[in-house]
């Protein structure tokens, strides 16, 4: 079996930056409260998140600068079954259901040095990183080459989050052999 570690942002890949109109999903953006501020979000990206987490082999982990808040706040507020993620931080203080994780530091973008600190904790077989930051981050691009067919990125675009292609991909690649 193998193990997949997949990595999520919110801003911009879960809840978009000003979002217009009808989602890609086809459906009209949903709002919440979550407990800081209001959100916008697809439900169905929602329950596409909720069935992937449920798939044998797959660690997922917060990766986004709201750290704890994210399954504090947003998981209820827009009902994804998150709350029980690990988070990494940029102080390399975080907790949850996988204890302190990420001690980022040195040069560079915090989210890279985080998930190279916690890929050498748990040695996934493959990753998933999904941030909308992606495609301006050109270290992360360069490591994510070392990688090879072991990494997928996803950047969305931040206005819309993350795409039905978008998840498509990321099931495809979940369901294809590392090697």
């Amino acid at each position: 079996m193998k193990r997949v570690s997949l990595y999520l942002d919110v801003d911009g890949v879960i809840c978009p930056f000003g979002p217009a109109g009808v989602s890609e999903w086809g459906s009209p953006w949903r709002y919440a409260n979550a407990g800081l501020l209001s959100v916008a979000f697809a439900q169905e990206l929602v329950d596409g998140l909720n069935g992937l987490a449920t798939l044998d082999g797959l660690r997922c982990v917060w990766l986004t600068s709201w750290e704890d808040l994210a399954p504090e706040y947003l998981c209820p507020s827009i009902g994804l079954n998150a709350a029980d993620w690990p988070y990494l931080t940029a102080a390399g203080a975080g907790a949850g259901a996988g204890g302190v994780l990420g001690e980022a530091h040195g040069e560079g973008w915090w989210k890279l040095r985080a998930i190279q600190d916690d890929m050498d904790r748990y040695g996934p077989d493959a990753v998933v990183w999904i941030d909308d930051q992606l495609r301006y981050e050109v270290e992360a691009q360069a490591w994510s080459r070392i990688l090879g067919r072991r990494i997928l990125l996803v950047s969305p675009d931040p206005r819309r989050g993350i795409s039905p292609a978008e998840l498509g991909a990321v099931s495809s690649f979940l369901e294809q052999p590392v090697f």
